[in-house]
C-alpha cells in the first residue's frame, strides 16, 4: 500500500498535507480553533518528523481579548491626550510669537507714520519757503 500512496500522492508529506487539508475543509468552523495541526519537516538525518500543535499558536479567551483591546485603547487614548497637550503648547508658543511680531510691526509702523508726517511737514515748509523751486 505504501507504493500506492507514493504513486497517488508522491510522498508521505504531500499525502499527510492533503489528508489534513481535507479534514480542515470538512471540519466545522468552531473545530478549526481547537483542531491540532501537524508540522512536517526533515531534520538533517533525513527522517520525516511530524509534530503536533494548535492552529494559530496561542489562543486567548474572549476575556483576554477584551482586556488586550481595552489596554490598547487606553494606550491609544493616552498617546492622543499627550499629542493634544503637545499641540496646545505649540499653539500657545506660536500665538505668543505672533503677538510679539505684531508689537514689533506696530512699533515700526508708528515710526514710519511719524517719519512720513515729518517729511510732509518738511515738504510743505520747503514749498512755502522756496516757491521758485516748485515743480
Amino acid at each position: 500500500q505504501a507504493s500506492g500512496i507514493n504513486a497517488e500522492y508522491g510522498d508521505l508529506r504531500s499525502y499527510l498535507f492533503k489528508f489534513i487539508m481535507i479534514q480542515v475543509i470538512q471540519a466545522p468552523r468552531t473545530a478549526l480553533i481547537t483542531t491540532p495541526y501537524y508540522n512536517i519537516h526533515r531534520p538533517p538525518n533525513n527522517q520525516v518528523v511530524m509534530t503536533q500543535g494548535i492552529p494559530g499558536g496561542n489562543h486567548q479567551t474572549p476575556q483576554q481579548l477584551a482586556d488586550e483591546a481595552s489596554k490598547k485603547r487606553e494606550i491609544r487614548l493616552m498617546k492622543n491626550r499627550e499629542a493634544a497637550r503637545h499641540c496646545r503648547v505649540k499653539k500657545k508658543e506660536y500665538l505668543k510669537c505672533l503677538e510679539e511680531r505684531v508689537q514689533i510691526l506696530e512699533g515700526q509702523n508708528k515710526k514710519l507714520i511719524d517719519e512720513l508726517k515729518a517729511l510732509k511737514e518738511f515738504y510743505t515748509q520747503h514749498k512755502k519757503d522756496y516757491p521758485e523751486h516748485n515743480i
